[in-house]
């Protein structure tokens, strides 16, 4: 029998097939957020925060836009963590920090980012924290610097063609998950149990996320646009929209 190697390559070509499913433009909106990052610092040698960054599907991508980008992956899940760690060269920093608390900011071997760049991530916080969390991503920012939120931002002008855009999604990703064509969300986090490596941590991350991740909050683009002017940031809107998802943008 072959001994057993935890593959983390492999991982991450699943999870990203997993993402590819649920979020159809996925590489679009990070196109999207790699753009900006390239329009407001010198290429090729961003240096970027990649805030619950996972199993760093943005670091990946950034450092192929530019050879010599300097990322900094950051995110609390021991699981994804273990992804990243496995897959990701010297030019990226690895930490492990809870983005509930202030203290995140304490974990970061740079103050001086050129771009923080999050997707899919901090529909999790409730709105005092997330508005907050906004202040504290500008003081790690340069003077100039970028931060670009990509998430589940539904358009409040459009309310009722918002909710037939994610019935339409949600009904061809439920098909493709019946025939078998790509793992589901729950399917990808059960079929991590079964590895040997992932599976312990699994179930830490279950104890982790417990209370922090008790109910998503979706607000429109709108909410994101007001509170980043609120915290101080000089520049705001959006920058890409793909159905109920947008990514919304700020300069400091």
């Amino acid at each position: 029998m072959t001994p057993y190697t935890f593959d983390g390559a492999a991982w991450q070509e699943s999870w990203d097939r997993q993402q590819e499913a649920y979020l159809p433009d996925r590489e679009e909106r990070f196109a999207a957020m790699l753009d900006a990052v390239e329009a407001v610092t010198e290429w090729p040698a961003p240096r970027i925060l990649d805030l619950a960054g996972g199993t760093g599907s943005i670091s990946l991508r950034a450092q192929r836009r530019f050879p010599q980008a300097n990322t900094t992956l950051l995110d609390l899940d021991p699981v994804t963590l273990t992804i990243a760690r496995a897959t990701l060269d010297e030019r990226s920093t690895v930490v492990s920090a809870n983005l509930n608390t202030p203290e995140w900011t304490a974990a970061l071997p740079h103050r001086d980012y050129d771009a923080v760049l999050v997707a899919t991530a901090l529909h999790w916080l409730t709105p005092e924290r997330l508005a907050t969390l906004y202040t504290e991503i500008r003081t790690v920012l340069r003077q100039g610097g970028l931060l670009v939120n990509a998430d589940h931002m539904p358009d409040d002008g459009l309310p009722d063609l918002s909710k037939r855009l994610g019935d339409r999604a949600r009904n061809r990703r439920e098909a493709r998950y019946a025939a078998g064509a790509v793992l589901s969300w729950d399917a990808w986090w059960e079929h991590a149990k079964s590895d040997p490596t992932l599976g312990p941590l699994v179930a830490q991350r279950a104890e982790l996320f417990a209370a922090d991740h008790a109910q998503e909050w979706l607000p429109p683009a709108s909410w994101h646009v007001r509170a980043l002017r609120d915290a101080g940031f000089t520049e705001v809107g959006l920058i890409w929209r793909g159905a109920q998802d947008a990514a919304v943008a700020a300069v400091r």
